[in-house]
């Protein structure tokens, strides 16, 4: 059984590829320092594998970590999620953000190659494409300046993986590009735990809806867009999960110094405020949000063609936005 590294593994997006590799007879090994996930994930993993899976603490910067895990276990590819996410919070420290999601990359690919490990698929962003003049979006649209250091790092790590694979014969990499991952385990026992203030729309909703806040805010009614407000492609996360799978599957047939990447959306846009009907639709919950003024380095529109991915791939998506918000409901319920 191949072992897979997942730096990252017990956050959002990781601990359900966890499960979606599980599926598929690969051995997931989890690495993650938790500060920005929780421990109690992993056990949560293993009622809904019914496996043991194997789990360091840590940072995957630490190479001597990284030593240690590659003694123990032959590792044939790795799938790196780790990295800091929250937009606002990179405009106030780019530092920090820079530090982690490029410092995290330079370490692995030199653990890669001393180890002799091809394989690697990389989380990229929907970020890259700045606010597109074209819509949709496909793999060849060109990137635009980053919106956020957040978004800046991706663009950069993008680029470190073109010329490293250029300049280092025996790799292999895919860049999955997000664009924005909702919903939860249809179990209700993993699903997005933020730690502090919610980065993202859909935890704002149940939690507004859970009562832990009091109200939710829609950043602007009075955009070029069908009510007013942004609109996103909103994919569910089992399904985001499903495509790393399948990119890890692609990489295996592939030969070495193979670089490409791949949009993974639903290739339709929903508004917030669509986003926010249908949650209170499905569950029958009445939400108490308030429009606000705009927000400072918001993209407007943005969703996704999502022909590659559905044609190389063989990929679909197969949970629809009701299905996001009825499991995200579920979710916060079971918390």
């Amino acid at each position: 059984m191949k072992n897979i590294l997942i730096t990252g593994g017990a956050g959002f997006i990781g601990s359900h590829t966890a499960v979606q590799l599980v599926e598929a007879g690969l051995n997931p090994i989890i690495i993650d320092d938790l500060s920005n996930s929780h421990e109690k994930v992993l056990a949560r993993l293993e009622e809904i594998t019914g496996k043991s899976l194997v789990f360091y603490k840590g940072d995957c910067s630490d190479r001597s970590l990284l030593d240690e895990i590659a003694s123990a276990h032959d590792i044939s590819g790795i799938i790196h999620f780790a990295a800091f996410k929250a937009v606002g919070e990179s405009t106030e420290k780019p530092l920090k953000y820079y530090q982690n999601n490029i410092g995290s990359l330079l370490a692995l690919l030199d653990f890669m190659k001393a180890k002799q490990i091809k394989d690697l698929v990389f989380s990229s962003s929907c970020t890259v494409y700045g606010q597109p003049e074209i819509l949709p979006v496909t793999e060849k649209t060109p990137r635009q300046e980053a919106e956020s250091p957040y978004g800046n790092t991706k663009k950069i790590c993008e680029d470190i993986l073109v010329d490293y694979v250029k300049s280092h014969p025996g790799i292999r990499v895919i860049s999955l590009r997000y664009f924005n991952p909702v919903g939860a385990h249809p179990s209700g026992k993993i699903g997005e735990l933020p730690i502090g203030t919610p980065a993202n729309l859909v935890p704002f909703v149940t939690q507004t809806a859970a009562g832990i806040r009091e109200k939710l805010t829609v950043f602007g009614d009075d955009y070029d867009t069908p009510d007013g407000s942004c609109v996103r492609d909103f994919i569910h996360v089992m399904d985001l999960a499903d495509a790393h799978v399948k990119a890890l599957g692609y990489l295996g047939e592939q030969q070495v110094d193979f670089y490409d990447v791949f949009n993974v959306g639903t290739g339709k846009g929903n508004t917030v405020l669509e986003v926010i009907r249908t949650f209170e639709r499905v569950n029958g919950v009445k939400l108490n949000f308030e429009i606000g003024s705009r927000r400072a380095g918001d993209i407007v529109k943005i969703w996704a063609d999502t022909t590659k991915i559905n044609s190389v791939l063989k990929w679909q998506p197969s949970f629809s936005l009701e299905d996001s918000m009825r499991d995200s409901w579920n979710w916060q319920i079971k918390l």
